[in-house]
């Protein structure tokens, strides 16, 4: 009976080794699969809150970017607004001119576009009136509007940046002008080729306008500077918005390429002087 009891009670306790690797490979398992339902809800959380975060920014940004431009434009119009008005001076021409062309042309056709000082005529220090700024620099005015007999010319020009300032000019120089004849250089209803007959039927004195219309005429030889003794930019007057002239892009670019065409070369030459009213 001892025998028969020690045989069963070794046959329940004693175990195959392949039984214990399997029990073992079982509870790894168990808690593999525990530490991973364990660890994913953590995971999806980390995955969703990023990406709530990057959908909230970008609208944030726009609306900051918007909000900062905004400010930015009526900070520029408020300075614009207060700040005093300083007159031009022949200087701010010559920088201009040689930032236009310092990117595009070397050192030696930048020389040739600059102007001595003898080229310019006093400024308007913005005390005179048109007719008074005229007056001090033209004082022979009368005898050059008697001399001047040629036609397809003109004695003086005035480069302005819209019709409705040229007409305002036309009529501020009422008191210098006296009965010399001037010529509206605008493409505001008036057409190039009426301009051009009139120029090589009639003798003028003056002519007023735009400098893309004046740039025109001088391409079509509708209008010869050789008889120019005069030409005057309407560099300090501001517009609506507050802008100069030279601050329009397209008068700016249109301007400057009026000067490049001959302007520069007869300033140099010493025919033609400029002022900045």
């Amino acid at each position: 009976m001892n025998l028969k009891n020690s045989n069963k009670t070794s046959s329940v306790f004693s175990l195959d080794p392949l039984d214990n690797e399997a029990v073992e490979k079982a509870s790894d398992n168990r808690t593999a699969t525990r530490q991973d339902s364990d660890s994913k809800p953590a995971v999806t959380k980390k995955r969703k809150r990023p990406t709530e975060c990057f959908l909230s920014r970008p609208g944030e940004k726009q609306e900051s970017t918007v909000k900062a431009k905004r400010r930015k434009k009526k900070k520029i119009s408020d300075i614009l607004e207060k700040s005093a008005p300083k007159p031009g001076v022949p200087a701010d021409l010559q920088n201009l001119l040689s930032q236009h062309f310092g990117e595009n042309r070397s050192v030696i056709e930048i020389e040739e576009l600059k102007l001595s000082d003898s080229c310019f005529l006093p400024a308007n220090d913005l005390t005179h009136s048109f007719s008074s700024y005229l007056k001090e620099i033209c004082p022979k005015w009368a005898k050059l509007r008697k001399n001047h007999k040629e036609k397809k010319s003109v004695v003086m020009l005035v480069i302005c940046s819209s019709a409705l300032r040229s007409l305002e000019l036309i009529k501020s120089m009422t008191a210098f002008k006296g009965d010399c004849k001037v010529l509206k250089l605008f493409a505001r209803h008036i057409k190039i080729k009426e301009q051009m007959n009139m120029l090589e039927k009639g003798v003028f004195h003056i002519g007023v306008g735009t400098p893309g219309r004046v740039k025109a005429l001088v391409e079509q030889d509708g209008l010869c500077l050789s008889s120019t003794k005069y030409m005057i930019l309407d560099w300090n007057w501001r517009d609506q918005k507050l802008r100069r002239m030279m601050d329009i892009p397209e008068i700016k670019k249109e301007t400057i390429d009026l000067l490049e065409m001959s302007v520069i070369k007869l300033c140099r030459e010493g025919s033609v002087k400029l002022g900045l009213f």
